[in-house]
């Protein structure tokens, strides 16, 4: 009996060593910065903006992930829109509608080009915890539109791989325990 529970108490570190391990991988913060997009299906100077973005990927491609969000179509995306603008202080003046950090473009033309760049690199030049990030603060202050706003989801990615080792666990020890009586 005693080997046994030595068997179930290694069979259940075994399990759950490996889980622990990659939980506290997906919650290590990415370095790339945060490139936001508001644009309009349809909108020139948004199109303009994706064209050019995904020019400077090969150059920038570790630096940065773009978000974005279709406005002119999607109702959600656009109260998302008016309640980052309202978190920044800020009226939209349409779209594109940039945000990287603490600065944001309306529209897009040549002359914005320089600046999002370097503001790409001083970003990228922080360390990622210290970055300003206008959808943590849209999350405080409750403005956003997503319903789940207020659950941290890395939390309950952590509560679901946490109960599905403990079942898988439970299983493996039900079955030991199964077999053990079937063989006395």
């Amino acid at each position: 009996m005693k080997k046994l529970k030595v068997l179930l108490l290694m069979l259940s570190l075994l399990l759950v060593v490996p889980f622990g391990v990659f939980a506290d991988e997906a919650k290590e913060e990415s370095k790339e910065v945060k490139v936001y997009l508001f644009y309009g299906d349809g909108c020139g100077f948004c199109s303009n903006f994706k064209s050019w973005i995904s020019e400077i990927e090969d150059d920038y491609d570790d630096k940065f992930e773009l978000i974005q969000y279709e406005v002119w179509n999607n109702q959600s995306n656009s109260n998302l829109m008016e309640a980052v603008a309202a978190a920044r202080n800020e009226e939209p003046g349409g779209v594109p509608y940039i945000i990287i950090g603490n600065q944001s473009w309306d529209g897009f033309a040549d002359e914005y080009k320089e600046e999002i760049l370097k503001k790409i690199d001083s970003e990228y030049k922080q360390d990622p915890s210290e970055r300003y990030d206008i959808m943590n603060y849209v999350d405080e202050v409750g403005t956003s539109t997503n319903s789940n706003s207020s659950i941290d989801k890395n939390t309950t990615q952590d509560a679901l791989v946490l109960l599905i080792v403990i079942a898988v666990g439970s299983a493996v020890v039900l079955g030991i325990i199964v077999a053990r009586r079937n063989i006395n």
